[in-house]
């Protein structure tokens, strides 16, 4: 049996996005070329990417990059990674790039997205925006922007969970059986 608490409702992770945003466009005058990690970075790009449009009134670049080639566990995990396209439609050489992921854990994501990018040109800088950072770190990795930040258990799952433009934060984990006295 699991149980599921939602940690940020929808309009409590639309503030955070809002309020990393405006941090995003004050941190430099330079915009950011947006990559999305394939799966829950993408939606959340698009989700960041049309609030930094608003409050910039400019189009930005983004793209979205798979990281399944470059993961150091795919042997483990199955014979052969099944692998989605990367769409960066623009070179990366010389720009501010802001590296969009739903949740940072053990940081080996990252680390394959950075490996990713690097065939795309050398960035002048590649910040890092997550929504959530939940801990337990494997590698050297540090959210630029994390508007939330929460410990967890490693047998726990931590979700962002998207309905449309609106998205929630879910922690689910296993019920802990009790004994009768």
């Amino acid at each position: 049996m699991t149980e599921r608490e939602t940690l940020y409702s929808k309009s409590l992770v639309e503030e955070a996005l809002n309020s990393a945003a405006r941090d995003i466009l004050r941190r430099s005058a330079d915009l950011p070329a947006l990559v999305g990690v394939r799966r829950g970075g993408v939606k959340l790009m698009n989700r960041v990417r049309a609030i930094l449009e608003k409050l910039s009134g400019k189009t930005l670049n983004h793209g979205v990059v798979d990281i399944n080639l470059y993961r150091d566990d795919w042997t483990l995990a199955r014979s052969f990674p099944k692998v989605g396209p990367t769409e960066i439609p623009f070179s990366l050489e010389g720009k501010r790039v802001l590296l969009i992921d739903d949740v940072l854990y053990t940081g080996r994501t990252i680390r394959a997205a950075l490996e990713a990018l690097s065939e795309f040109g050398r960035s002048a800088r590649v910040e890092l925006f997550v929504l959530v950072d939940r801990g337990h770190r494997e590698m050297p990795i540090k959210a630029d922007y994390a508007p939330f930040v929460i410990g967890t258990d490693k047998d726990e799952i931590v979700e962002v969970r998207f309905d449309g433009d609106d998205a929630e934060v879910v922690l689910t984990r296993a019920s802990k059986a009790v004994s009768p006295a």
